[in-house]
């Protein structure tokens, strides 16, 4: 039977991509997730960060602060959620994710996601939302135009509901953006 607790044990022994190469030789962790495992709200980032790839831990830098402030705005206790990224391990110098490393990560979120069996996944930042998008068949028109609103597809375990929002480090670069965030994080409550 599967697992987060199996799917921790295969992401610490996987070689099937150049990141966990990197992850040895920096002497990073992997970072698999974090959270309920009975969660009604699943969050997916891109993948980890330097503060993440130390820790272990999902969002522990500064866009991990803008998080927990979007949460807090909704009224969500971290606790509550699961927090997960589509990479394990970090690419060299944030780097985008290659396609061959989300090929070999991929499968650990997916089957997250059947574990948990949320009731809505956030998936934050155009890469995490093209991931899903394109897991559950349908067509990512890009974070802008699709940020804030609900989408189902059909993914692996069944029917899926995915809501894209703004990576939380946009907000860094781009403080505009913020109350555009916010108001997308209000809307989750009502959904749970």
């Amino acid at each position: 039977m599967d697992s987060l607790e199996k799917i921790r044990k295969e992401v610490l022994k996987c070689e099937k991509c150049p990141l966990a190469k990197e992850r040895k030789k920096n002497s990073y962790l992997p970072v698999i997730g974090q959270g309920r495992s009975n969660s009604r709200i699943m969050f997916v980032g891109e993948a980890p960060g330097l503060k993440e790839a130390e820790t272990g831990k999902p969002f522990q830098g500064r866009a991990g602060k803008i998080l927990d402030e979007l949460l807090k705005e909704a009224g969500i206790e971290r606790e509550e959620v699961y927090i997960s990224n589509v990479l394990k391990d970090r690419p060299p110098g944030n780097r985008n994710p290659g396609k061959e490393e989300v090929r070999a990560c991929g499968s650990f979120l997916d089957r997250q996601i059947m574990i948990i069996k949320p009731k809505a996944v956030c998936a934050m930042g155009n890469f995490s939302a093209r991931y899903l998008f394109e897991k559950c068949g349908l067509k990512f028109p890009g974070i802008s135009k699709a940020r804030g609103r609900i989408y189902e597809g059909e993914c692996g375990s069944g029917k899926i509901k995915i809501i894209p929002l703004y990576h939380p480090a946009a907000a860094i670069y781009n403080r505009s953006l913020e109350n555009l965030m916010k108001r997308d994080f209000r809307k989750l409550k009502k959904i749970l």
